[in-house]
């Protein structure tokens, strides 16, 4: 409900703080006091448009901030959590606040965070419905009229069962939708996607192949290498070419050549050489032998090694060729190796569901038709369930327009079938709130047939018979007792207390039948200091009120008959 509203250079408020209870409150004052300014700066804290003409005269700009207790589980929760507007406590107050400038600009924040107008209104529109001579909103507004219908004599388990069926049928029909498409989608592409199916099938790629491959790869292209180093050893070691000296033919050669220098002991050779070269000489040549046997030894173990790494040219041109093959396909289509196996199973599922498509397809249509059976059926429920609420509904809301001078007044509940692309998650129709205010006169929207004191009062008959079935918290209305008085004016303050016990309840009257059932009283006047005319707004104690009151009946000049007449009405007598 409202709790505070603030008021700061509006018109002629300089400055005021409101304090606003539970229950009913009425606003009175003289005409001409500024009430209407009161109701101009609420709506401009509940995102009404704006203007430079509300500032007051000398400052540069205006401000209103509206203050609001919710409850936890009240909807503006969700539409502020949607916006990123977080509040610490589901019952922190909510702040309303719009600012104006002279220039006509404007800025609005919710609980002081910046915000757009439109946002504004729309939190407005969950806190506040206001019923007045000129304007309406909250019940004229039809597209609120199915739920207060159904929150009025509809069970609310029906109206769940309906909507979970429409979800149902909806997602059945999403599905086919999604098959259908995939289907079409497939049968466009079908011969690529047999071609790619075959070349991915030829190929059959393995999981975790390619990383096989390059490690075989990578080990066959060292093996290579390795022979390579040993055959270019044993090449030098033994060369092909026999006219080429190799060492092993230099160490035989270098050996003969010593032994010519080692006589044999018979050997009378002149070129014989002493007997320590002969020592030296040996030794040498014993060296030449053990050179030849270590040559011979390496040359055998060369051969071995080169025995044991052969090299595979043939195995390491097939693994590559693989290893390409598969890294050529995966880029054809946009993918890692890896990932080759699974898009085979991916082209060959949708192959299959070209070929299970209408199976499938027939499958999807058959739960279509069953879910929207199930729903037509429930929706069908639904609908003789409003028909009935729409019957008492209106002869309730008829039994509350004679005490409210609307006697000749015809209230119509009107169901309307929508079309089966319309149907949603409330049902198959919508309802409208309609209005004959005179016989022979055809019903029409509430709005546009009912003058502005007559659709007030049919809002109030409305709210009195719908009390507490609404999650707005606060209603206002602007002199809903026009143009009426006596019985009338009592029986509008007594329903505007009946509502009141149920939601908060603001009323601007001029009748004192209505200002007496209040529950609080704010007087509203209108003073001139330094030559400057300000509005001020008080709230009345017991006396205040009983002497308000007496001024509204009798006027500028309060009698003792006055008086009574106020003491009777306080009493409700």
């Amino acid at each position: 409900m409202l709790t505070q509203l603030s008021i700061r250079d509006v018109v002629l408020i300089e400055k005021l703080d409101l304090a606003f209870p539970p229950g009913l409150t009425v606003l009175t004052g003289e005409t001409g006091a500024g009430k209407s300014i009161l109701l101009d700066s609420l709506g401009l804290a509940l995102g009404e448009r704006a203007s430079a003409s509300l500032v007051r005269a000398g400052c540069e700009q205006a401000s209103v901030s509206a203050c609001f207790e919710i409850t936890p589980t009240h909807p503006l929760h969700t539409l502020l959590n949607e916006q990123g507007i977080v509040l610490d406590d589901v019952r922190e107050p909510v702040l309303l606040r719009r600012v104006v400038t002279t220039d006509g600009r404007s800025r609005a924040y919710i609980n002081d965070q910046p915000v757009a107008v439109s946002l504004l209104r729309r939190a407005a529109t969950l806190l506040v419905e206001i019923q007045g001579q000129h304007e309406q909103m909250g019940l004229a507004d039809q597209a609120t009229h199915l739920d207060l219908l159904d929150a009025f004599g509809v069970a609310p388990a029906l109206r769940g069962r309906t909507g979970g069926a429409y979800r149902k049928w909806i997602e059945a029909t999403a599905e086919l939708a999604a098959a259908r498409a995939e289907m079409e989608n497939a049968a466009r592409e079908e011969d690529w996607l047999r071609q790619a199916v075959e070349d991915l099938g030829t190929l059959a790629p393995q999981e975790d192949e390619e990383a096989h491959l390059a490690g075989l790869r990578q080990a066959l292209q060292q093996g290579e290498r390795r022979a390579e180093a040993i055959s270019a050893a044993l090449a030098d070691l033994s060369p092909r070419d026999r006219r080429a000296p190799g060492p092993a033919s230099a160490l035989r050669n270098a050996s003969r050549a010593l032994q010519r220098l080692l006589p044999a002991p018979t050997d009378l050779n002149p070129d014989a050489i002493g007997a320590d070269e002969q020592a030296a000489a040996q030794e040498a040549l014993n060296a030449l032998e053990r050179a030849e046997e270590a040559l011979a030894e390496a040359e055998s173990l060369l051969s071995r090694l080169a025995s044991d790494a052969q090299a595979e040219p043939r195995l390491l041109e097939q693994t590559e060729e693989r290893l390409f093959a598969l890294r050529a396909e995966a880029r054809k289509h946009g993918v890692s190796v890896p990932e080759l196996p699974g898009l085979l199973a991916a082209f060959t599922d949708r192959l299959a569901a070209l070929d299970s498509g209408n199976v499938r397809i027939e499958t999807l249509e058959k739960t279509v038709a069953e879910t929207r059976a199930a729903f037509e059926a429930v929706a069908l429920e639904l609908t003789g369930a409003r028909e009935k609420a729409a019957r008492r509904l209106e002869q309730a809301v008829m039994a509350e327009l004679k005490p409210l001078k609307l006697e000749r007044a015809r209230f119509i509940v009107s169901l309307v079938p929508l079309e089966a692309e319309a149907w949603n998650a409330r049902g198959k129709e919508q309802a409208s709130f309609l209005i004959a205010a005179n016989p022979g006169q055809p019903p029409g929207p509430l709005a546009k047939v009912a003058s502005g004191g007559e659709l007030s009062r049919l809002m109030l008959a409305l709210k009195v018979v719908l009390a507490g079935r609404s999650a707005i918290p606060t209603l206002v209305f602007d002199e809903v007792d026009s143009g009426v008085g006596g019985a009338t004016a009592s029986a509008i303050g007594e329903r505007l207390y009946t509502v009141g016990r149920s939601v908060q309840v603001l009323v601007v009257t001029h009748s004192p039948q209505v200002a007496a059932r209040g529950d609080a009283h704010l007087r509203i006047s209108k003073s001139v200091s330094k030559g400057r005319t300000e509005t001020h707004a008080a709230p009345l104690d017991a006396q205040a009120r009983r002497e308000e009151i007496a001024r509204m009946l009798s006027g500028d000049t309060i009698t003792p008959a006055a008086r009574a007449a106020a003491d009777s009405l306080l009493k409700g007598d």
